[in-house]
């Protein structure tokens, strides 16, 4: 593991979400409930940690326990911008945009890159794009 890896809390739905950034990005995904974790904070079968890595994007989250807060995002995204080739990142966009809502539309800007924006159905912005 190096440089900066998100760790999302979010409102129940952890394993739908981990699993779908799985789905989208690749790499090796482990969870954990909060059984297994021995944790009473929350249901059992609630997720108390899971990890995406060794892929092209790593990110860690879990359910949030009861009374915490969960993943709110303002003013700020997850860039994705050149990590991988045109395809790749108009699939991404394409995939993390379906049940969200796309902010910006992947297009072509004056200066002559590609990006868009978009929040995905869990809460997650996202800044996706590549270079000519």
């Amino acid at each position: 593991m190096s440089g900066l890896i998100p760790y999302l809390l979010f409102r129940g739905d952890a394993d739908e979400a981990l699993q779908h950034y799985a789905a989208i990005f690749g790499g090796e995904l482990q969870m954990f409930t909060y059984a297994q974790a021995g944790r009473t904070d929350g249901p059992g079968d609630a997720i108390a940690h899971g990890m995406l890595e060794n892929g092209p994007v790593e990110l860690a989250g879990a359910d949030a326990a009861d009374g915490a807060d969960s993943v709110a995002m303002s003013g700020m995204y997850f860039s994705l911008l050149g990590t991988a080739d045109a395809e790749t990142l108009t699939g991404w966009f394409d995939a993390l945009a379906a049940g969200g809502e796309v902010i910006d539309p992947l297009q072509r800007r004056p200066w002559g890159d590609h990006d868009g924006t978009l929040v995905d159905r869990h809460g997650v912005r996202w800044l996706i794009g590549y270079q000519g």
